[in-house]
């Protein structure tokens, strides 16, 4: 039998054969060409935004949303947040607020202490997406509006109980919790208080003695 021809329009060329015409490398080179095409396409629509929503899956249940307000020293504040990311690290390297210290980054040391509704809290345990609609404070936000120092500040400025000074803003901020929920604590129960924050230089007697110091002056 013989092959089917093929003639193009308007040539005056030879005939040519279809299985010469559609060699294996040219349809190759079609295919090759017909995924790139699709894989550019696809990717054009994945790009909607930093947060990683499409426009498939926005909305759809089970979804967390990225960018959240978070009430931080009594500003309402706009923040990009990962749904794994803790508050130490949204309030360190999103907002700027370096005071929070990172220590263990496992709830041990205390360095981390902030208050949330009051309470003493670790920052390196909390995610940040638990925290929307309550109001967090950390260090930078006891001063006043005129730069005045919290008496729980004072206090430990007086009695030198910063040394390195590292683990000072978790002690402070467990002082003042502490100060909120009860005014007038004994010495014991300053202690007991106190015992989730670690100080590697030993400075516990000067950090009690802040304590108590700031409570006569409450």
């Amino acid at each position: 039998m013989k092959p089917e021809v093929f003639t193009p329009l308007g040539s005056g060329g030879p005939a040519m054969s279809v299985s010469a015409r559609v060699s294996r490398r040219n349809f190759i080179k079609g295919i090759i060409a017909t995924g790139a095409t699709v894989a550019s396409g696809s990717m054009l629509g994945t790009l909607t935004g930093c947060s990683g929503e499409t426009a498939s899956t926005a909305g759809i249940a089970g979804t967390v949303e990225r960018l959240i307000t978070l009430n931080v020293n009594g500003k309402a504040r706009r923040v990009d947040v990962l749904p794994q990311e803790t508050l130490a690290m949204t309030l360190r390297y999103k907002l700027g607020l370096t005071g929070t210290k990172l220590g263990c980054d496992r709830g041990e040391c205390g360095a981390c202490t902030i208050l949330i509704d009051d309470i003493p809290t670790y920052a390196c345990s909390t995610l940040s997406h638990g925290v929307r609609g309550r109001q967090v404070t950390t260090i930078e936000g006891l001063q006043t509006a005129n730069g005045d120092l919290h008496p729980v500040q004072q206090a430990f400025v007086a009695e030198l109980g910063p040394q390195c000074g590292y683990c000072t803003p978790g002690q402070v901020m467990s002082a003042v919790g502490l100060l909120k929920a009860n005014p007038s604590p004994t010495r014991e129960e300053a202690r007991r208080a106190m015992s989730g924050n670690l100080c590697r230089c030993g400075a516990y007697d000067n950090y009690l003695n802040s304590v108590m110091r700031a409570a006569r002056m409450s």
